[in-house]
């Protein structure tokens, strides 16, 4: 776990955008992967087999995070946000269907191969190739578009 531990973040940050939720999701997923260790029949997929642990308990958490109603008109202060930190890519991403996003942060936040992303999303290879090439083409599509485009 010490050695995923950045990558986790990294991952929950993609997907939760804050870093207290980010690091919510890496308890989460570590209590989790203690708890069902003995289910891991491989013990050399770890990193995969947590990553996919991880990244469902971000996706549960966003969609939490949607169905929520804010309480008071505080939530939405704006003293927080710094535009100049915000990237359209990010805007982009959110635009994406999940499992297009999950690829793209896999592979160009992550570094990880079409091989490992296949195990993690649990996915054929040519299926994750396939996902890669249209997120990346609906990405270009939403950037040139101004961010009007939903995938």
């Amino acid at each position: 776990m010490e050695q995923a531990k950045g990558r986790l973040y990294r991952i929950g940050y993609s997907f939760l955008k804050n870093e207290q939720d980010s690091l919510e999701a890496i308890q989460e997923t570590t209590y989790r992967a203690y708890k069902n260790i003995k289910k891991l029949k491989e013990p050399n997929y770890f990193n995969t087999w947590v990553t996919r642990i991880h990244i469902n308990y971000c996706i549960s958490q966003q969609k939490v995070v949607q169905r929520a109603v804010p309480l008071c008109p505080e939530m939405f202060s704006t003293e927080e946000f710094n535009p100049t930190v915000k990237l359209d890519m990010d805007h982009a991403l959110e635009k994406l269907k999940p499992q297009y996003k999950q690829v793209i942060v896999l592979k160009y936040f992550e570094d990880l191969s079409i091989e490992d992303i296949a195990k993690v999303m649990e996915a054929p290879e040519g299926t994750i190739k396939t996902w890669s090439r249209r997120a990346l083409s609906c990405l270009k599509d939403i950037l040139n578009k101004g961010g009007g485009y939903n995938a």
